[in-house]
């Protein structure tokens, strides 16, 4: 049942083996009728240029004053006359044709039953004025489909006028032999295409096989899953180029898969965490509102505690909110300016209010005259208090001890914020950049922030075409490092 099945796939008329096997039938068959055809209208040719030859020569050989005298007599004995007998057994017909149009039968075989062959005045005319036809002799039909084959030969005897010997050969036996040889053309094209079908089919078959081992691999990958490769050598070039070119499509889907699944839990996660941000300034904000709507309201303590607790959460709140408008903007469509600018003058601008925010630690300027770089002034200044605001966050604040620093390098400008504060443990590292990632919740809290100050950080340098390092040990401190590019 399993090989009948496997038949009967193969014979499938949509299948590419199928197609292949018959086009290449009919391709085969019309070459063997167009050989078949040439052949029969060559060979038709051939025999009868031939025969003309061999007429023209018989009738050549014969002396022109025989003609004429035949002519006058044709009661003469003409057996001694060998050239005669063997044109005579060749033709049916010959005549003798004047220049003044008269026409003289010289022999009629007696088995010949049809009308002896009439040419117009003006074809004999032509022959006359040209000494021979266009092609030597003129193929002539009647009414029953006999073809009689005239041909023509001038003769110029030296004391008469010229003459024309038409001579008729009855085509029928030329004709049936041709058939013959068409007849076996046919049946030999025909032995041939099934020859040619029977050798050709398992060579097809054998040349499919790579192809068809490809579509299984393909079937178990749709089915199975997404890690299994067709091989690259499987013998035809097209096939191994197609196999390449498959598994290069097969990586990049496997790749967008992965990359999809990466972003739905990123954006599960992002989802979560975000819920999670937001609903705590905002459970905080509605626990004090409950407080004051029973009565706290009338307490001037209690009111005030209220009050600042509910501006500290909406700050929190506010800012939480801004951070993932800007994250949100920077992913959907980055809107960054840039001109060329000085990066340590932008941070010399921005003393007054780094020293503001850093209160009583200390803040020491490590700066060159750096070279004009292409930056965003905003955004930039916008990377420069994420990371100073994180120093100042994680350091104490009597003992805080920050510096800024700004150094040249082979092909870029590297900017650094260092502090003395708690460190980070070496675990922790690889996730700072990742929003909402806090080490430890508890401490996180406690030092403020929801874990996206450095993920807009990341995000801005990268729009600037560079990058940014961080190096950390727990309790000894942190340092933060942004390399730009040198236009």
């Amino acid at each position: 049942m399993k090989a009948r099945f496997r038949f009967f796939r193969r014979v499938e008329p949509n299948s590419l083996g199928f197609q292949l096997l018959s086009r290449s039938i009919l391709i085969m068959a019309g070459l063997f009728i167009l050989i078949g055809v040439f052949q029969y209208f060559t060979m038709q040719k051939f025999l009868y240029d031939k025969k003309e030859w061999g007429i023209q020569n018989q009738i050549s050989s014969v002396s022109p004053e025989i003609w004429i005298r035949w002519k006058e007599d044709s009661s003469w004995e003409k057996d001694d006359v060998d050239a005669i007998k063997s044109l005579q057994n060749n033709v049916v017909t010959i005549a003798f044709i004047e220049k003044n149009g008269n026409i003289s039968d010289l022999y009629v075989d007696p088995n010949y039953h049809l009308q002896v062959p009439r040419l117009s005045k003006q074809e004999y005319r032509e022959i006359f004025e040209t000494g021979k036809m266009a092609d030597g002799y003129k193929i002539i039909r009647d009414e029953k489909s006999n073809v009689q084959m005239v041909i023509f030969q001038l003769v110029d005897p030296a004391d008469a006028e010229k003459g024309i010997v038409q001579a008729t050969v009855d085509l029928t036996e030329t004709l049936a032999l041709q058939m013959n040889l068409l007849t076996i053309i046919v049946i030999g094209s025909l032995i041939a295409l099934i020859v040619g079908m029977l050798t050709f089919r398992p060579v097809l078959q054998r040349t499919m096989v790579p192809l068809s081992n490809m579509v299984n691999t393909v079937e178990r990958i749709h089915s199975e899953n997404l890690d299994e490769r067709l091989p690259n050598k499987q013998g035809p070039v097209e096939v191994d180029r197609l196999a390449v070119a498959f598994n290069g499509m097969l990586k990049r889907i496997e790749t967008s898969f992965a990359l999809e699944k990466e972003i739905q839990e990123q954006m599960r996660r992002f989802i979560a965490d975000a819920s999670h941000e937001l609903r705590t300034p905002l459970t905080s904000i509605h626990g004090f509102l409950e407080v004051l709507l029973e009565g706290g309201a009338d307490k001037p303590d209690q009111l005030q505690i209220a009050l600042e607790s509910m501006y500290s959460e909406s700050e929190r709140l506010n800012k939480l909110v801004g951070d993932l408008l800007s994250l949100a903007r920077m992913e959907r469509s980055p809107d960054v300016h840039m001109t060329p600018g000085n990066l340590g003058e932008l941070i010399r601008q921005m003393e007054p209010q780094l020293q503001m925010i850093a209160g009583a630690r200390r803040i020491r300027f490590d700066l060159i005259d750096d070279p004009a770089i292409a930056i965003d002034p905003d955004k930039m200044k916008q990377v420069i208090l994420n990371l100073f605001q994180n120093a100042v966050q994680y350091t104490d604040p009597s003992k805080g001890d920050i510096r800024i620093g700004l150094e040249k390098s082979t092909g870029e400008i590297r900017f650094s914020v260092q502090d003395n504060g708690i460190g980070i443990k070496e675990i922790q590292v690889p996730h700072l950049f990742e929003r909402f990632y806090r080490g430890e919740p508890s401490r996180a809290r406690k030092y403020g922030g929801a874990g996206l100050g450095l993920a807009i950080t990341q995000s801005i340098v990268e729009l600037h075409g560079g990058r940014i390092e961080v190096e950390s040990r727990e309790g000894e401190g942190t340092l933060f490092r942004v390399c730009l590019p040198v236009t």
